[in-house]
Protein backbone atom coordinates (compact mmCIF):
# COMPACT_ATOMS: atom_id res chain seq x y z
CA UNK A 1 0.00 0.00 0.00
CA UNK A 2 1.30 3.42 -0.94
CA UNK A 3 1.39 5.61 2.21
CA UNK A 4 3.57 8.40 0.89
CA UNK A 5 0.69 10.86 0.96
CA UNK A 6 -2.14 11.75 -1.40
CA UNK A 7 -2.78 14.62 -3.81
CA UNK A 8 -5.86 16.59 -2.79
CA UNK A 9 -6.07 17.98 -6.32
CA UNK A 10 -6.67 14.55 -7.79
CA UNK A 11 -10.02 13.90 -9.43
CA UNK A 12 -11.22 11.65 -6.61
CA UNK A 13 -11.23 13.55 -3.31
CA UNK A 14 -9.75 12.15 -0.15
CA UNK A 15 -12.47 10.39 1.84
CA UNK A 16 -12.43 11.12 5.56
CA UNK A 17 -14.64 9.52 8.23
CA UNK A 18 -15.08 11.31 11.55
CA UNK A 19 -16.28 8.40 13.67
CA UNK A 20 -16.65 9.96 17.13
CA UNK A 21 -17.50 13.60 16.57
CA UNK A 22 -19.19 13.89 19.95
CA UNK A 23 -15.84 13.31 21.62
CA UNK A 24 -14.85 16.86 20.64
CA UNK A 25 -18.23 18.30 21.65
CA UNK A 26 -21.47 19.32 20.00
CA UNK A 27 -20.21 22.92 19.95
CA UNK A 28 -17.15 22.09 17.85
CA UNK A 29 -16.74 23.57 14.37
CA UNK A 30 -15.71 20.72 12.08
CA UNK A 31 -15.52 22.82 8.91
CA UNK A 32 -11.68 22.69 8.71
CA UNK A 33 -11.94 18.97 7.94
CA UNK A 34 -14.32 19.59 5.05
CA UNK A 35 -11.63 21.66 3.37
CA UNK A 36 -9.40 18.57 3.22
CA UNK A 37 -11.68 16.19 1.35
CA UNK A 38 -15.03 14.43 1.31
CA UNK A 39 -16.14 14.02 4.92
CA UNK A 40 -18.58 11.57 6.48
CA UNK A 41 -19.48 12.77 9.99
CA UNK A 42 -20.79 10.46 12.73
CA UNK A 43 -21.46 11.67 16.30
CA UNK A 44 -20.50 8.22 17.59
CA UNK A 45 -19.72 4.78 16.19
CA UNK A 46 -19.98 1.31 17.69
CA UNK A 47 -17.61 -1.52 16.74
CA UNK A 48 -20.56 -3.18 14.96
CA UNK A 49 -21.02 -0.11 12.74
CA UNK A 50 -17.37 0.12 11.77
CA UNK A 51 -17.34 -2.21 8.76
CA UNK A 52 -19.83 -0.18 6.76
CA UNK A 53 -18.51 3.23 7.80
CA UNK A 54 -14.84 2.58 7.00
CA UNK A 55 -15.23 0.42 3.92
CA UNK A 56 -14.38 3.12 1.39
CA UNK A 57 -12.42 5.72 3.39
CA UNK A 58 -8.82 6.89 3.17
CA UNK A 59 -8.57 8.56 6.58
CA UNK A 60 -10.27 7.81 9.91
CA UNK A 61 -10.60 10.33 12.73
CA UNK A 62 -11.42 8.59 16.01
CA UNK A 63 -10.93 8.71 19.76
CA UNK A 64 -11.64 5.58 21.82
CA UNK A 65 -13.01 2.98 19.44
CA UNK A 66 -10.63 0.01 18.96
CA UNK A 67 -8.51 0.12 15.82
CA UNK A 68 -7.71 -3.51 15.13
CA UNK A 69 -8.33 -6.32 12.64
CA UNK A 70 -11.86 -6.87 13.90
CA UNK A 71 -12.91 -3.29 13.18
CA UNK A 72 -10.70 -2.49 10.18
CA UNK A 73 -10.71 -5.69 8.11
CA UNK A 74 -13.14 -4.14 5.61
CA UNK A 75 -11.23 -0.83 5.39
CA UNK A 76 -9.31 -1.83 2.28
CA UNK A 77 -8.45 1.77 1.25
CA UNK A 78 -7.49 3.02 4.69
CA UNK A 79 -4.14 4.82 4.83
CA UNK A 80 -4.24 6.96 7.98
CA UNK A 81 -5.82 6.94 11.44
CA UNK A 82 -5.88 10.22 13.35
CA UNK A 83 -6.68 10.15 17.06
CA UNK A 84 -8.25 13.12 18.79
CA UNK A 85 -6.32 12.05 21.87
CA UNK A 86 -2.84 11.46 23.24
CA UNK A 87 -3.27 7.90 24.51
CA UNK A 88 -2.87 5.12 21.95
CA UNK A 89 -4.17 2.16 23.96
CA UNK A 90 -6.94 1.60 21.40
CA UNK A 91 -4.48 1.05 18.53
CA UNK A 92 -3.31 -2.44 17.56
CA UNK A 93 0.11 -1.35 16.41
CA UNK A 94 1.20 -4.71 15.04
CA UNK A 95 -1.89 -4.96 12.89
CA UNK A 96 -1.60 -1.41 11.59
CA UNK A 97 2.06 -1.93 10.67
CA UNK A 98 1.20 -5.19 8.89
CA UNK A 99 -1.37 -3.31 6.81
CA UNK A 100 0.84 -0.29 6.15
CA UNK A 101 -1.67 1.97 7.87
CA UNK A 102 -0.18 5.02 9.53
CA UNK A 103 -1.50 6.41 12.79
CA UNK A 104 -0.92 9.65 14.62
CA UNK A 105 -2.05 11.19 17.89
CA UNK A 106 -2.04 14.67 19.38
CA UNK A 107 0.32 15.46 22.24
CA UNK A 108 0.84 18.44 24.48
CA UNK A 109 -2.41 20.17 23.58
CA UNK A 110 -4.00 19.77 27.05
CA UNK A 111 -1.07 20.28 29.44
CA UNK A 112 -2.31 23.55 30.92
CA UNK A 113 -5.93 22.44 31.06
CA UNK A 114 -5.24 19.18 32.91
CA UNK A 115 -2.91 20.92 35.35
CA UNK A 116 -5.62 23.53 35.96
CA UNK A 117 -8.20 20.83 36.69
CA UNK A 118 -5.80 19.04 38.99
CA UNK A 119 -5.84 22.04 41.31
CA UNK A 120 -9.59 22.60 40.91
CA UNK A 121 -10.19 19.04 42.11
CA UNK A 122 -7.62 19.18 44.89
CA UNK A 123 -8.84 22.46 46.35
CA UNK A 124 -12.48 21.34 46.24
CA UNK A 125 -11.66 18.46 48.56
CA UNK A 126 -8.79 20.10 50.46
CA UNK A 127 -10.84 23.12 51.57
CA UNK A 128 -14.19 21.25 51.90
CA UNK A 129 -15.73 23.69 49.44
CA UNK A 130 -18.96 21.74 48.91
CA UNK A 131 -19.66 21.89 52.64
CA UNK A 132 -19.06 25.64 52.83
CA UNK A 133 -21.07 26.36 49.69
CA UNK A 134 -23.99 24.37 51.11
CA UNK A 135 -23.63 26.17 54.45
CA UNK A 136 -24.14 29.54 52.79
CA UNK A 137 -26.87 28.50 50.35
CA UNK A 138 -28.87 26.72 53.06
CA UNK A 139 -29.31 30.02 54.84
CA UNK A 140 -27.28 28.91 57.87
CA UNK A 141 -24.73 31.67 57.30
CA UNK A 142 -27.48 34.30 57.22
CA UNK A 143 -28.61 33.07 60.64
CA UNK A 144 -25.08 32.97 62.06
CA UNK A 145 -24.04 35.17 64.98
CA UNK A 146 -20.40 35.34 63.77
CA UNK A 147 -18.76 36.63 60.61
CA UNK A 148 -16.86 33.39 59.96
CA UNK A 149 -17.55 29.68 59.99
CA UNK A 150 -14.96 26.93 59.85
CA UNK A 151 -16.54 23.85 61.38
CA UNK A 152 -14.82 21.62 58.81
CA UNK A 153 -11.08 21.93 59.40
CA UNK A 154 -8.75 22.54 56.47
CA UNK A 155 -5.08 23.31 56.09
CA UNK A 156 -2.58 25.39 54.16
CA UNK A 157 -0.83 23.95 51.14
CA UNK A 158 2.35 25.84 51.98
CA UNK A 159 4.89 23.52 53.51
CA UNK A 160 3.09 20.34 52.43
CA UNK A 161 4.69 17.56 50.39
CA UNK A 162 3.17 17.01 46.95
CA UNK A 163 3.94 13.61 45.44
CA UNK A 164 3.68 13.28 41.66
CA UNK A 165 3.47 9.98 39.80
CA UNK A 166 4.53 10.61 36.21
CA UNK A 167 6.66 13.65 35.39
CA UNK A 168 5.85 14.27 31.78
CA UNK A 169 4.66 17.67 30.59
CA UNK A 170 1.54 17.66 32.80
CA UNK A 171 3.35 16.36 35.87
CA UNK A 172 6.01 19.05 35.51
CA UNK A 173 3.38 21.76 35.07
CA UNK A 174 1.64 20.60 38.24
CA UNK A 175 4.98 20.59 40.07
CA UNK A 176 5.63 24.20 39.06
CA UNK A 177 2.21 25.34 40.27
CA UNK A 178 2.46 23.34 43.50
CA UNK A 179 5.81 24.99 44.19
CA UNK A 180 4.13 28.38 43.75
CA UNK A 181 1.80 27.32 46.58
CA UNK A 182 4.87 26.55 48.67
CA UNK A 183 4.82 22.77 48.39
CA UNK A 184 7.86 20.52 48.34
CA UNK A 185 7.83 18.15 45.38
CA UNK A 186 8.53 14.41 45.37
CA UNK A 187 8.21 12.48 42.12
CA UNK A 188 8.11 8.82 41.16
CA UNK A 189 8.53 6.95 37.86
CA UNK A 190 6.73 3.61 37.83
CA UNK A 191 8.90 2.40 34.93
CA UNK A 192 12.10 3.20 36.83
CA UNK A 193 13.07 6.05 34.52
CA UNK A 194 15.65 8.36 36.06
CA UNK A 195 14.32 11.88 35.69
CA UNK A 196 16.72 14.64 34.71
CA UNK A 197 15.41 18.15 35.27
CA UNK A 198 18.16 20.55 34.15
CA UNK A 199 16.50 23.64 35.61
CA UNK A 200 14.63 22.10 38.53
CA UNK A 201 15.60 20.38 41.77
CA UNK A 202 12.63 18.07 42.11
CA UNK A 203 13.44 15.06 44.26
CA UNK A 204 12.84 11.60 42.82
CA UNK A 205 11.72 9.06 45.40
CA UNK A 206 10.89 5.38 45.48
CA UNK A 207 7.21 4.45 45.61
CA UNK A 208 7.02 3.66 49.32
CA UNK A 209 8.73 6.92 50.25
CA UNK A 210 6.35 8.93 48.08
CA UNK A 211 3.34 7.17 49.61
CA UNK A 212 4.46 7.60 53.20
CA UNK A 213 5.67 11.21 53.02
CA UNK A 214 3.22 12.93 50.66
CA UNK A 215 0.29 15.04 51.82
CA UNK A 216 -1.08 15.18 48.28
CA UNK A 217 -0.46 12.60 45.56
CA UNK A 218 -1.44 13.35 41.97
CA UNK A 219 -1.24 10.87 39.10
CA UNK A 220 -0.12 11.98 35.63
CA UNK A 221 1.32 8.74 34.23
CA UNK A 222 0.29 6.71 31.17
CA UNK A 223 -1.52 3.41 31.61
CA UNK A 224 0.87 0.54 31.01
CA UNK A 225 2.16 -2.63 32.66
CA UNK A 226 3.99 -0.58 35.26
CA UNK A 227 1.05 1.56 36.32
CA UNK A 228 -2.06 -0.60 36.00
CA UNK A 229 -3.51 -1.17 39.48
CA UNK A 230 -0.48 0.65 40.92
CA UNK A 231 -2.46 2.32 43.69
CA UNK A 232 -4.17 -0.49 45.57
CA UNK A 233 -5.17 -1.09 49.17
CA UNK A 234 -1.58 -1.78 50.19
CA UNK A 235 -0.58 1.60 48.76
CA UNK A 236 -3.46 3.39 50.49
CA UNK A 237 -2.46 1.88 53.83
CA UNK A 238 1.04 3.30 53.42
CA UNK A 239 -0.30 6.81 52.83
CA UNK A 240 -0.97 9.35 55.55
CA UNK A 241 -4.54 9.23 56.80
CA UNK A 242 -4.66 12.97 56.08
CA UNK A 243 -3.54 12.53 52.45
CA UNK A 244 -5.57 13.37 49.36
CA UNK A 245 -5.24 11.47 46.07
CA UNK A 246 -5.88 13.12 42.69
CA UNK A 247 -6.07 11.02 39.52
CA UNK A 248 -6.34 12.86 36.19
CA UNK A 249 -4.38 10.26 34.20
CA UNK A 250 -6.05 6.90 33.53
CA UNK A 251 -8.68 5.18 35.65
CA UNK A 252 -7.16 1.68 35.92
CA UNK A 253 -4.06 3.09 37.63
CA UNK A 254 -6.17 3.30 40.80
CA UNK A 255 -8.00 0.22 42.08
CA UNK A 256 -11.49 1.62 42.61
CA UNK A 257 -12.69 -1.08 44.98
CA UNK A 258 -9.62 -0.49 47.14
CA UNK A 259 -10.14 3.27 46.99
CA UNK A 260 -13.68 2.79 48.25
CA UNK A 261 -12.35 0.73 51.16
CA UNK A 262 -9.63 3.28 51.90
CA UNK A 263 -12.15 6.12 52.02
CA UNK A 264 -14.79 4.41 54.17
CA UNK A 265 -12.13 3.09 56.55
CA UNK A 266 -10.42 6.51 56.70
CA UNK A 267 -7.11 5.21 55.42
CA UNK A 268 -6.86 8.53 53.53
CA UNK A 269 -8.61 11.88 53.91
CA UNK A 270 -10.04 12.17 50.43
CA UNK A 271 -9.79 11.59 46.71
CA UNK A 272 -10.50 13.50 43.51
CA UNK A 273 -10.88 11.72 40.19
CA UNK A 274 -11.43 12.76 36.59
CA UNK A 275 -10.91 9.27 35.17
CA UNK A 276 -12.38 5.85 35.93
CA UNK A 277 -11.73 2.25 34.94
CA UNK A 278 -14.96 2.20 32.95
CA UNK A 279 -16.22 5.33 31.19
CA UNK A 280 -19.05 6.25 31.31
CA UNK A 281 -19.13 5.23 34.97
CA UNK A 282 -20.51 1.76 35.65
CA UNK A 283 -23.76 1.90 37.68
CA UNK A 284 -22.35 -0.64 40.13
CA UNK A 285 -19.10 1.25 40.76
CA UNK A 286 -18.67 1.21 44.55
CA UNK A 287 -17.53 4.84 44.53
CA UNK A 288 -21.10 5.89 43.76
CA UNK A 289 -21.94 4.92 47.33
CA UNK A 290 -19.78 7.75 48.66
CA UNK A 291 -21.99 10.83 48.55
CA UNK A 292 -19.84 12.88 50.92
CA UNK A 293 -18.13 15.50 48.74
CA UNK A 294 -15.71 16.31 51.55
CA UNK A 295 -14.22 12.87 50.88
CA UNK A 296 -14.66 12.37 47.16
CA UNK A 297 -15.27 14.32 43.97
CA UNK A 298 -15.52 12.67 40.55
CA UNK A 299 -15.73 14.61 37.31
CA UNK A 300 -16.64 12.95 33.97
CA UNK A 301 -13.25 12.89 32.19
CA UNK A 302 -13.35 16.59 31.35
CA UNK A 303 -9.99 17.92 32.56
CA UNK A 304 -8.85 18.09 28.93
CA UNK A 305 -12.00 19.79 27.68
CA UNK A 306 -11.94 23.61 27.98
CA UNK A 307 -13.12 25.18 24.73
CA UNK A 308 -9.63 26.35 23.79
CA UNK A 309 -8.15 22.92 24.48
CA UNK A 310 -10.65 21.03 22.35
CA UNK A 311 -10.19 23.53 19.54
CA UNK A 312 -6.44 23.07 19.79
CA UNK A 313 -6.94 19.30 19.60
CA UNK A 314 -9.02 19.68 16.43
CA UNK A 315 -6.42 21.95 14.86
CA UNK A 316 -3.65 19.48 15.65
CA UNK A 317 -5.55 16.70 13.88
CA UNK A 318 -6.08 18.96 10.87
CA UNK A 319 -2.34 19.65 10.74
CA UNK A 320 -1.60 15.92 11.04
CA UNK A 321 -3.77 15.25 7.99
CA UNK A 322 -2.25 18.12 6.01
CA UNK A 323 1.22 16.79 6.76
CA UNK A 324 0.24 13.30 5.61
CA UNK A 325 -1.27 14.62 2.41
CA UNK A 326 2.00 16.44 1.76
CA UNK A 327 3.96 13.22 2.23
CA UNK A 328 5.30 14.12 5.66
CA UNK A 329 5.11 12.56 9.12
CA UNK A 330 3.66 14.52 12.02
CA UNK A 331 2.88 13.07 15.46
CA UNK A 332 3.20 9.60 13.96
CA UNK A 333 2.94 6.72 16.42
CA UNK A 334 2.77 3.86 13.85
Amino acid sequence: MNTSGMDRKQENPVKIAILEGNSLGADMDFSPFYELGEVAFYPKTSPEEMAERVRDVDIIIANKIPMCEETLAQAEKLKLICLTATGINNLDGDYLVSRGIRACNVAGYSTGAVAQHTFALLLYVWEKLRYYDDYVKSGDYSRSQTFSHYAERFFELEGKIWGIIGMGAIGQKVAQIAEAFGCRILCYSASGTKYDFPEQKWEQADFDTLLKESDIISVHAPLNRYTENLIDLDAFRKMKNTAVLVNVARGPIVNEEDLYTALVENEIEGAALDVLKEEPMAPDNPLLKIQDSKKLIITPHMAWAPVETRTRCRDEVVENIKAFLAGKDRNRVY
